[in-house]
Formats: C-alpha cells, structure tokens, sequence
C-alpha cells in the first residue's frame, strides 16, 4: 500500500500553482500538523486538505480536513488561540483515531479506528468482540439468508471502543454509530443507554455489548 501511494504522489494536480517558490517541490506529499498547516512552510499561512497530505487518502476526510482548516484559518486571522488538544476545533484527530472507511463490495465491508491487526502492530491493548451478524432479527427481516460479521475493540482500561469492523450486505449504513461511538470516546456503561430499534441490523451494537458483558464477567 505504501508503495503504490508514493506512486501516487507523482500525479497530484499542483503544477504551475508555484510550491517551488515556497520550497515544495510539485508532486511530493505535503506533511502537515494537526492544524493540517504545512510543515516545510514558516509562517503558518499555508494549508494542505486532501490527499495531497497523505493522511487519510479519502474523499470524506479530505472534507473533514477542509473543515478543520478553515476554523484554524479564521481562528488565526481573529487573532484567537489555536485549541489543538486531542478532539478541538483546530485538530484533525479523526484522520488518525476514527477514519470511517467502506469497501463497497457485495457484501460490503465496513471499518473505523483500530483494526485488530494495526493494534497488535502498534502495542495497543485490546478486548476483541466478534458476532455472527446473521443472528439479529433485523438481519433476517432483511434476508433470511443473510450472512455478515461485526467485530469491536473495546480498550479494557477506559472502556471505550476504539474501532469497529461490519462485514455484510449493506453494513455501509451501519459504520455512522461506530464512527460516532469512537469519536465520543462513549463507555460501554452509556452506550447500554443507546436502544436500537427493533428490528433493525443495528441490534448488532446491543448483541456486541451483551458478548463483551458475558466475556469480562
């Protein structure tokens, strides 16, 4: 993947708008902070949204950034303190901890956050709760031949999930509510509290609770 993204960098559409009057060279992946302020720039006036900064290469984050962006350039141009905390206004947090993501296949294949690979890459602990999607009402009401996965971390010391993986016909509509649980950083105590709609696929966030509940008993 890596390779065939630096592949990539040699067609971004950058030509003759003059980076190597800033010391860019056209073509090359523009690295910024978390303000998406780029970082081979002094001064703090110039920006990279996109997948020209090689942080999350889709187009609803690239809109994401945008949006960060513009409040840290009106921000700046107010005279206001940058809030670049984890989350704020002025950070691009989601392109690292909650990129929502969607394989449209048949079935599809959904995923936000953590992958239980990248958290055994990175060192990061980890509770893994799997369930047979085919097993909810609103699945069946669906296709009674349906047949799809779902699978949670739930980071053990905070309780939190941290990402969350839908694998199955149309689990695309379901990615929303994990992206929203992740970013939230919601315990698992509240999310009890969130009552799926009978019968709906999204019991699936109800039967993932009870199987954690039952495996940390």
């Amino acid at each position: 993947m890596l390779a065939h993204r630096d592949r990539m960098a040699a067609h971004w559409n950058d030509g003759g708008i003059g980076l190597e009057t800033v010391g860019l060279t056209p073509g090359d992946w523009l690295a910024t902070d978390d303000s998406l302020t780029v970082t081979a720039v002094p001064g703090d006036w110039f920006y990279a949204v996109g997948d020209v900064n090689r942080r999350a290469l889709l187009t609803h984050q690239g809109k994401y950034q945008a949006r960060i962006a513009g409040a840290v350039i009106a921000a700046r141009a107010c005279g206001i303190p940058l809030d670049t905390g984890r989350w704020s206004p002025h950070a691009g947090t989601a392109d690292t901890a909650a990129v929502p993501q969607v394989v449209f296949t048949d079935p599809e294949i959904a995923s936000v956050g953590l992958t239980t690979a990248e958290a055994r890459r990175t060192g990061r602990r980890v509770h893994v709760v799997d369930y047979d999607l085919g097993h909810v009402a609103g699945a069946l009401q669906h296709d009674p031949a349906y047949r799809g996965r779902a699978r949670a971390l739930i980071d053990p010391d905070r309780r939190t999930v941290v990402g969350v993986t839908f694998a199955g016909p149309g689990v695309a509509e379901l990615l929303h509510s994990a992206t929203v649980a992740i970013t939230g950083e919601i315990p698992v105590e509240r999310l009890w509290h969130a009552v799926p709609p009978f019968p709906t696929i999204s019991e699936v966030w109800l039967r993932l609770l009870e199987t954690y509940r039952d495996q940390t008993r």
